[in-house]
């Protein structure tokens, strides 16, 4: 099967989980539990010793699903995610020596943007879908509605205090497919290993943008 673009992954989905994983023991579980709700595809951050032993069991339990690996600091944080068998990599900004590596190796990666200059620096490296960052709840939804007439080619995924009474201003944008949220897997319900919980809320998350 080819490989999905980027820009094809994000819109597989409505709403992107942002997961913090301490414990890779639930990773194949809460995967699956997302992939059940109709979310296949979520981003693991790279902040915790387990992260990389997390992705690796989300993607051998939900091989379908496609599962990136974030907060992608350096070119060597690049090459553990690639390595670990991520889809794709995002980044809260961009840097030369990332962008750099990000060139050299062809991998799907949505960097951080928060004002045009940055749209245009990650523009000008080929990178056209971008993660606006801190969204800030339903602030974010001008700023990505202005963006829209400078720069066309351009697809904004929003993370950063969105909650779900601020989506649907964000997806009736036409430059924003995808927001991207930690609300769906609350670390209590991971916590409890509340698959059922976890479920219902991706089911809530995949509703934004019904088949």
């Amino acid at each position: 099967m080819t490989a999905r673009t980027l820009r094809q992954m994000l819109a597989r989905t409505p709403v992107m989980p942002v997961l913090t994983m301490h414990d890779a023991r639930w990773a194949a579980d809460l995967a699956q539990a997302l992939v059940n709700g109709g979310i296949c595809v979520f981003e693991v951050v790279m902040r915790t010793p387990q992260s990389v032993a997390a992705l690796r069991a989300m993607l051998e339990a939900t091989p379908d699903a496609d599962i990136g690996m974030g907060t992608l600091l350096t070119p060597e944080d690049l090459q553990t995610a690639r390595l670990a068998g991520a889809k794709f990599g995002v980044s809260p900004g961009l840097t030369p020596d990332l962008a750099a590596a990000i060139e050299a190796t062809k991998f799907p990666f949505l960097p951080g943007v928060a004002t045009a200059s940055e749209v245009m620096q990650a523009r000008s490296r080929g990178l056209k879908e971008l993660k606006f960052f801190p969204a800030n709840g339903s602030a974010g939804a001008n700023w990505i509605k202005d963006m829209s007439s400078v720069f066309p080619d351009v697809l904004f995924c929003p993370t950063g205090g969105i909650r779900p009474a601020d989506i649907p201003a964000y997806l009736n944008l036409a430059n924003c497919t995808t927001v991207g949220g930690s609300w769906v897997v609350p670390q209590d319900m991971l916590g409890d290993r509340d698959w059922a919980g976890i479920t219902a809320l991706a089911q809530q998350a995949r509703a934004f943008r019904p088949e």
